[in-house]
């Protein structure tokens, strides 16, 4: 497959992004505001990117990001133009922190949102509104001699050319592509970065009856586990049953992360039963890896933007580690990247 520019309309230029979570979305759909001619490149099936939901017995359970916060009013006008006011809502449950065993407290006061049904249709109403490949896999970017770039996917196939590319993988990922594309100065900008990337396990877990009442979501004392929540509280559910989603914290994550699935999940359902009092052993049980999980960086720049070979980096990882740290730093990028077609 080929992309050609049009020879006809000169100040449009075409731009490739690597990725379609938040932050490669919101970089394309505001370079398509710009006039830019855009395509977004994804690995998997459909959008990717911590908005993320797996399929379950009876619906889907969010594996990735449990909700987000809006703090930058640019990013409400954002979602409800492109994605649309009914791909989210709030969540009204009930939040806490342990601060001992057995003691809780409540979370402070905020308007937490999910997307509805699932964490996805954020993403799959945002993904709609752009030139989409999927199941592709870019291996490396290729210089020509127009100074513009072709990408070359993992079956060898070629895109392009583009006049820029935006890569929004997480920092290890992005940092093999720029090497794998003989940026070997650009790769070494993301050592620090790479360092930082933390991994987590993400355990969804149905039961029959309600395991646990005092709270929907919560953060919990342990050096296991980091977060619980009844995924099936969320607005647009309709389980039977209750789905709870258990995140595992970065360190034990860290120090387990080559065991068998099997065996992760048993050792946090245990701690989960223990945290909560619950007795109730699960009936089904679905596990997720998560090799990049979250970045514990806090020199974070907000994006990276190589003028000279017309390559920018955006992800949550680059502005604070947020949900919305992903549309703050798409934008900021976009900003940066200035008047690209003259």
């Amino acid at each position: 497959m080929m992309i050609n520019n049009s020879q006809s309309s000169p100040n449009l230029r075409s731009i490739a992004v690597i990725g379609s979570g938040l932050a490669g979305l919101t970089s394309a759909l505001l370079l398509q505001e710009q006039g830019h001619q855009v395509t977004v490149f994804e690995k998997s099936r459909g959008p990717g990117g911590r908005l993320a939901a797996k399929r379950v017995d009876g619906g889907s359970a969010d594996i990735g990001a449990q909700y987000f916060t809006i703090r930058n009013p640019a990013f409400y006008q954002f979602l409800d133009e492109h994605a649309g006011t009914d791909a989210y809502a709030p969540w009204q449950g009930r939040f806490g922190y342990q601060t001992a065993p057995g003691q809780w407290e409540p979370f402070p006061d905020e308007t937490r949102y999910v997307g509805v049904p699932r964490m996805t249709a954020i993403t799959r109403a945002l993904s709609a509104k752009t030139d989409m490949v999927a199941q592709t896999r870019i291996a490396r970017l290729e210089s020509d001699e127009n100074k513009t770039w072709v990408l070359v996917s993992t079956e060898d196939e070629r895109f392009g050319p583009f006049d820029a590319v935006i890569v929004t993988a997480p920092p290890a990922q992005a940092q093999d592509l720029l090497a794998d594309s003989k940026l070997v100065d650009l790769a070494a900008e993301l050592d620090e970065p790479v360092r930082h990337v933390q991994p987590c396990w993400s355990v969804a877990v149905h039961f029959s009856r309600p395991p646990f009442e005092s709270y929907e979501g919560m953060r919990v004392k342990s050096d296991l586990l980091s977060w619980v929540g009844n995924n099936s509280s969320k607005p647009g559910r309709d389980d039977a049953g209750q789905w709870w989603v258990l995140h595992a914290s970065s360190d034990w994550s860290r120090a387990n992360v080559d065991r068998p699935a099997e065996q992760v999940a048993g050792d946090m359902i245990r701690e989960f039963q223990s945290v909560t009092g619950s007795r109730q052993e699960p009936d089904n049980v679905v596990t997720h890896r998560w090799l990049y999980a979250k970045s514990s960086d806090t020199d974070t720049p907000g994006h990276r933007w190589f003028a000279d070979q017309r390559i920018g980096l955006a992800g949550d990882w680059l502005s604070g580690g947020r949900v919305e740290g992903a549309f703050n730093s798409a934008s900021g990028l976009v900003d940066a990247m200035g008047n690209i077609s003259g």
